[in-house]
């Protein structure tokens, strides 16, 4: 039997609660039937990290190497796949086969697959992100096949409901300056894209093709300036955060031609909608990202 990592499946059965038990019950069964239907082999141990999906190294018949990745079917499978197919290998790693019903999709494999954490130059890690981010720009569909920022944000509408009309344990200034600045934002939204939504340094790969490539875009509609904030969040210094920020910032608004203050503002909305969702999945995170929300803020107004 295939050993699972127990935070694995503490995640899954989380996220999924019974659904994601039925899940992990049928997943040997799951990988048999892939390697029935696409003539492969799924390479059982690996040193692959796995925490919502399982992603495995994978080998078609005739040679050619692939990554594997398998969810509980929900409608993240369907966003992902869907960005996917819009970005077709431009800035962003390609879709081989899918079975969304299933929750399956094949990748192509980048080697030599290292994280963007791997540059410890955060200004040259920063232009990187860049350039990924120019080549994955696109139009935005408009078939309606992906949400939209505004619909992200409806997320503190719910967030508020599930505390009565409160704020739980958020400042109530905060969510209420958040909810405020979402709607200027989006009333004044322009130049809107199809953006990857969670580019950040864990999400972006070494590559023979690339020479960097995009991996698991969440699928969203919304203005380029929003593109790079979950970059801006992620992989800080233990000291001088304000600075760094700035500096990526900076870089990304000269590199991507971007509205500094709308990157800010953007920033701020975005920090607080996630320390919304660290609450409601009781990650322990909502702190940091109430504390991101600040440096955003003082950005913002000096």
């Amino acid at each position: 039997m295939m050993h699972l990592p127990a935070t694995f499946r503490q995640n899954i059965v989380g996220v999924h609660r019974q659904k994601g038990e039925n899940w992990l019950s049928g997943l040997e069964e799951l990988i048999a039937y892939c390697e029935r239907r696409w003539s492969c082999v799924v390479q059982r141990d690996h040193d692959y990290p796995l925490s919502y999906n399982f992603v495995a190294p994978v080998r078609f018949q005739d040679g050619r190497p692939a990554v594997i990745k398998l969810g509980v079917p929900s409608g993240e499978i369907h966003l992902e796949v869907t960005a996917l197919r819009h970005y077709n290998g431009n800035g962003a790693v390609r879709l081989l086969e899918a079975d969304e019903e299933r929750g399956i999709l094949i990748l192509e494999k980048l080697s030599p697959g290292a994280t963007l954490k791997s540059v410890k130059d955060d200004e040259e890690a920063t232009l990187i992100a860049a350039d990924v981010m120019k080549k994955m720009r696109r139009p935005a569909p408009d078939n309606g096949s992906l949400p939209s920022v505004g619909r992200w944000a409806e997320g503190l509408s719910r967030f508020r409901a599930d505390f009565g009309g409160g704020t739980g344990p958020l400042p109530e200034q905060m969510v209420a300056k958040a909810e405020k600045l979402y709607a200027e934002l989006l009333s004044s939204a322009s130049r809107l894209q199809l953006l990857h939504g969670d580019l950040h340094h864990d999400n972006i790969l070494s590559s023979e093709r690339g020479p960097w490539l995009a991996i698991d875009p969440k699928g969203l509609i919304g203005e380029p300036e929003y593109e790079v904030i979950s970059f801006l969040m992620n992989h800080l210094p233990e000291q001088g955060v304000p600075e760094a920020i700035r500096r990526r910032v900076d870089i990304f608004a000269k590199r991507l031609d971007l509205n500094t203050e709308r990157i800010y503002g953007w920033a701020y909305c975005h920090a607080v909608l996630s320390a919304s969702w660290h609450v409601e999945d009781r990650t322990g995170g909502e702190k940091g990202a109430i504390e991101l929300a600040k440096v955003f803020e003082r950005s913002l107004t000096g």
